[in-house]
């Protein structure tokens, strides 16, 4: 017999709040980063104009307010789709996107003492930037951990799997030891600004023996896998992120260090930022080469807009402040050169990246779920290759 609780139609399953947000991965802290890049490395040019500086600090300005946004929009996304949130942490291509939140806060930071005082006043960019580089730098550390530890024990990665994106929670910590030396004057004089000092380079050393000991998986898997997916090609931009910032990084060192700590330690410093920033940026330019053909590869092939275009804003900006440092160092009018055309090649980035967002932004696209991905190919072997023959 049918009972008249049979009869009655079930309640519907309740719509989650804030649909918008669901897909908002940490990937999107991208946005912040290559923006903020382009005011503080338009500030760190050999060039002093005062033009150029006000839209540095106004484009400083709008990473700040879309820093706001994202943070706020991220908080909304943990509330209300932690299945989501926990489902990134645990898929080994979202998973390194969260170093991006690092770098975006060291971003905003560092941005505030090097062009945003000039709206706000030096007490309130100090202020801003301390709070901003503390959390950075604690979200850094842990993704630094967290992500790799991650991908050994709950995510299951194959050799042909390895992208650049692996390098986004290693060089985190280098990003504090480029922006971290900008504080250390507004210490006081002694212990404070000598600890804050080496805590950087303690970080330098962090993520540069990381990224050396990740850096050859991807490079062999690029040399024996073949080119990247049309949509991950620009990612190989992201190289360029560890080698420009450290760059950066011993070039500040070599700034500070000058009544920080002892004469032959501060010396050594400045014998550091061009012993080593020299072969690196050798290096650096030959990747962006690099990188550029297999872009413009992907571009013939019908490579269109997504996300990872803004693989080509910050780390080409690391670039432009790592060649401003070592134009300071050694005084040769080629890295001057070398640092103006990079950042125009930043602006244009830029440029590109912020115009496809805003039109994935509007056609809601970008926040749409994403596709399942087609099944790999099967590796060629000597059994499916003799077939073929046959």
């Amino acid at each position: 017999m049918v009972t008249a609780a049979h009869s009655l139609p079930l309640p519907d399953a309740p719509r989650p709040r804030f649909p918008a947000v669901r897909h908002l991965g940490p990937n999107w802290y991208a946005c912040v980063m290559g923006t903020a890049a382009v005011g503080t490395a338009g500030a760190a040019l050999p060039t002093h104009l005062p033009g150029p500086r006000a839209l540095c600090t106004a484009v400083w300005a709008l990473s700040l307010i879309l820093l706001v946004a994202l943070l706020a929009a991220r908080a909304l996304h943990w509330t209300h789709h932690r299945d989501q949130a926990r489902a990134h942490l645990l898929d080994a291509t979202a998973a390194p996107f969260y170093g991006c939140l690092s770098m975006a806060l060291l971003a905003v930071g560092g941005g505030a003492l090097s062009v945003g005082r000039d709206w706000i006043g030096v007490r309130a960019a100090v202020a801003l930037d301390a709070v901003l580089f503390t959390a950075g730098t604690a979200v850094g550390l842990a993704a630094a951990v967290a992500v790799p530890y991650l991908m050994a024990v709950h995510h299951r990665i194959e050799p042909h799997q390895a992208t650049p994106v692996w390098l986004l929670p290693l060089v985190a910590p280098m990003v504090s030891a480029a922006l971290g030396p900008a504080l250390v004057p507004h210490l006081p004089a002694g212990q404070a600004r000598q600890t804050l000092l080496l805590a950087c380079v303690a970080m330098f050393g962090l993520s540069l023996l990381a990224t050396l000991a990740t850096l050859p998986v991807i490079l062999g898997r690029l040399l024996t896998g073949g080119p990247l997916p049309l949509a991950l090609t620009p990612t190989l931009f992201l190289v360029l992120g560890p080698l420009g910032q450290s760059t950066t990084a011993v070039g500040a060192f070599a700034d500070t260090a000058p009544g920080t700590v002892p004469a032959p330690y501060a010396g050594g410093f400045a014998v550091l930022a061009v012993l080593y920033g020299v072969p690196v940026m050798g290096f650096a330019l030959m990747w962006f080469l690099l990188a550029a053909a297999h872009v413009v590869r992907a571009g013939r092939r019908g490579m269109g807009f997504a996300m990872t275009w803004w693989s080509l804003t910050f780390p080409v900006g690391t670039c432009v402040t790592g060649a401003a440092a070592l134009a300071r160092h050694t005084h040769l009018a080629a890295y001057e050169g070398l640092a103006v055309c990079l950042y125009a090649v930043l602006v244009a980035a830029w440029a590109a990246a912020a115009v496809g967002t805003a039109r994935g932004l509007v056609s809601r696209a970008l926040l749409a779920a994403p596709r399942p991905a087609a099944p790999a190919p099967r590796p060629a072997t000597a059994r499916t290759t003799s077939g073929a023959v046959r």
